[in-house]
């Protein structure tokens, strides 16, 4: 009798701790990595934060928008709604030479900087060549220069050129920023395609262009999406050099046609605002429709095929 009491006792001690209290209320153990409902609570509440932390700004602005100059400061939603704003920034001001100049800038500087950031990320990718790691430097290097310390040399170089108050000066500065960040993020893309493809299209006759230009480009198509939009984004809404480079209201751009509203002089921020949201509506609509690319060519370069 005193065998079978003794093993129908547990074998180990009874259990202790978070494993034990569960298991008193009816609850099964906590699983290692999960989170309890006070760390869910708080991870949510923080959340929920951030979020209301990055939308409120553009809110608020959108809302300034459709505020007469007197309830610019007020802090009520809309008492008076009107369009006067974007009506006066259309009509009134040359707001639409700015959207123009901005536009041409844009357009080249995108178009530009995608052939080139694809070709040398191409390059670098596929071939080996003399200066190879030399131009892998300088192209890692030119990212590290902050904007404030390249606009005297550049302005000078401009002047001594007589590329001021040019849209082909924009051009080129907007393309010395770009271009280096997009040919290392090609690059990185480009290491992910087999270079069985390019294999075989040089057994079916074709050049290291064709190749490239037929086989490649299409595969990449998630990363020239993120080149193209880091392109458009540096060249829209670029103002230190866009400031500096051009005078005169018929040859600014949107950003820098913004400071017309806001300055020594003036404090037209209801005007502002409404320029401001015209300005975000062409780059609304292209983040919308090369969002379905940018994740996977955002991640590209991450591994290796």
């Amino acid at each position: 009798m005193a065998t079978d009491t003794a093993q129908a006792r547990p074998a180990g001690p009874p259990p202790t701790g978070p494993a034990a209290t569960a298991g008193q209320r009816g609850r099964p153990p906590r699983r290692r990595g999960e989170r309890g409902r006070a760390a869910s609570i708080g991870l949510h509440a923080g959340l929920l934060a951030a979020a209301f932390i990055a939308v409120f700004p553009p809110f608020w602005l959108l809302v300034t928008s459709f505020k007469p100059k007197s309830e610019t400061f007020s802090l009520s939603i809309v008492s008076d709604f009107t369009l006067g704003n974007y009506d006066h920034v259309i009509n009134d001001t040359e707001f639409l030479t700015w959207f123009g100049n901005s536009l041409l800038i844009v357009v080249v500087t995108t178009v530009i900087g995608v052939l080139i950031s694809s070709t040398t990320g191409y390059a670098l990718s596929r071939f080996r060549f003399p200066g190879m790691r030399p131009l892998m430097w300088t192209l890692l290097i030119t990212q590290m220069f902050p904007v404030a310390v390249l606009i005297v040399p550049l302005y000078n170089l401009m002047s001594r050129y007589g590329l001021l108050n040019q849209p082909v000066a924009l051009v080129v500065t907007y393309l010395t920023i770009a271009v280096p960040f997009c040919a290392w993020m090609m690059k990185g893309f480009f290491d992910t395609v087999p270079v069985s493809i390019d294999e075989s299209g040089r057994v079916d006759g074709l050049s290291p262009f064709g190749t490239f230009w037929r086989l490649i480009m299409p595969l990449a198509r998630p990363g020239l999406a993120v080149t193209g939009f880091y392109t458009f984004v540096t060249a829209w809404a670029e103002v230190a050099y866009a400031t500096a480079f051009m005078t005169g209201e018929e040859n600014l751009t949107l950003a820098g046609g913004l400071q017309t509203f806001v300055n020594q002089h003036t404090q037209d921020w209801h005007l502002m605002t409404a320029a401001a949201v015209l300005i975000a509506v062409p780059a609304t609509l292209v983040f919308g429709y090369a969002q379905r690319h940018l994740q996977a060519g955002l991640t590209a370069g991450s591994t290796k095929a």
